[in-house]
């Protein structure tokens, strides 16, 4: 099947993707408060369950409503005007049209490393935010390719997904250690009303954390193939996506990213420490890996759909 920018438009997910991702958010903030509250009655009984599961309540309100803002700030993005970065609000103007959404805010962050990321609860209170070393790195076609798959981030809801996954995993993680420390050196006082033995709290401070972290890398790494394919899509052609990808793969191993920290690695385009770890981290990385991210693309052209 031959790609022309009218059949990849036509079958871009629309209505129906959005509803299963709304559906999909639900069902993970359930499932990971539940651990939470799991946690909680092995902890504490009764009460640690209620103390546990309004935590990860008060987490979720606060992903949903603030995590933008929370990002922005801990990536010192600056908001940018026209004048300041005439192309980039050229591209996403011209895109949001396409796809018939709002037009994002957007931010530079003063980085030389070559990235990107989305933000924001919905396509109304969405940002984009670029760094100072992609705008220097990539072409104007290839540029166009990363911000069509920030934008379909956000048109798809992806960003919730994942930055609720990230904020209630970290959480468990948090817990987690704390509760294991607390079991070892024997601090609480178990019994049959209070909650859960001491085997029972270590069980759930081991495995919870890891439960918890294969949920996050599966939403991710499954949500950035979403947003190559639709980013593609509303571009008209994978391979701009694809060349921008490699390049910034490079260029990340080269410029390490010096704000933020692995906890927000899930919102770039390209993980901003794939150079820092062992091959055996990027088994764990929120991102799938380039190549196979890239030969998806390149396989758009010939007619190769996923699902």
């Amino acid at each position: 099947m031959a790609w022309d920018e009218a059949t990849a438009v036509r079958g871009m997910p629309r209505s129906m993707g959005v509803g299963r991702n709304y559906f999909k958010t639900a069902l993970l903030m359930s499932f990971l408060i539940a651990l939470l509250a799991i946690g909680g009655y092995a902890f504490g009984g009764g009460g640690g369950m209620l103390l546990f599961g309004g935590i990860g309540l008060v987490f979720n309100f606060v992903s949903y409503w603030f995590s933008d803002r929370i990002a922005l700030m801990m990536h010192r993005a600056q908001e940018a005007t026209r004048e300041q970065l005439p192309d980039v609000y050229e591209i996403v103007e011209r895109l949001t049209r396409k796809a018939g959404m709002p037009m994002p805010r957007i931010y530079v962050i003063p980085s030389m490393t070559p990235n990107a990321f989305a933000t924001g609860r919905n396509p109304s209170h969405a940002a984009v935010a670029v760094t100072e070393g992609i705008l220097r790195l990539l072409d104007k076609r290839q540029l166009e390719g990363v911000l069509a798959h920030e934008l379909s981030h956000v048109r798809n809801r992806d960003i919730l997904i994942s930055t609720i996954a990230a904020a209630v995993a970290g959480l468990i993680s948090s817990l987690g250690y704390a509760v294991r420390w607390g079991a070892m050196l024997g601090g609480m006082r178990r019994d049959d009303d209070r909650g859960g033995s001491m085997f029972e709290m270590l069980a759930w401070a081991i495995l919870a954390p890891l439960v918890a972290m294969v949920i996050q890398l599966a939403v991710s790494r499954s949500r950035e193939y979403g947003a190559d394919a639709s980013g593609a899509e509303l571009v008209g052609d994978p391979e701009p996506l694809a060349e921008a990808l490699l390049a910034l793969e490079r260029g990340n191993e080269v410029q390490p990213y010096e704000y933020g920290g692995p906890a927000t690695a899930h919102l770039f385009i390209v993980n901003p420490f794939h150079g820092m770890g062992a091959s055996i981290m990027n088994l764990l990385s929120t991102h799938p890996p380039i190549e196979e991210r890239v030969r998806r693309l390149r396989e758009m052209r010939r007619g190769v759909r996923y699902a």
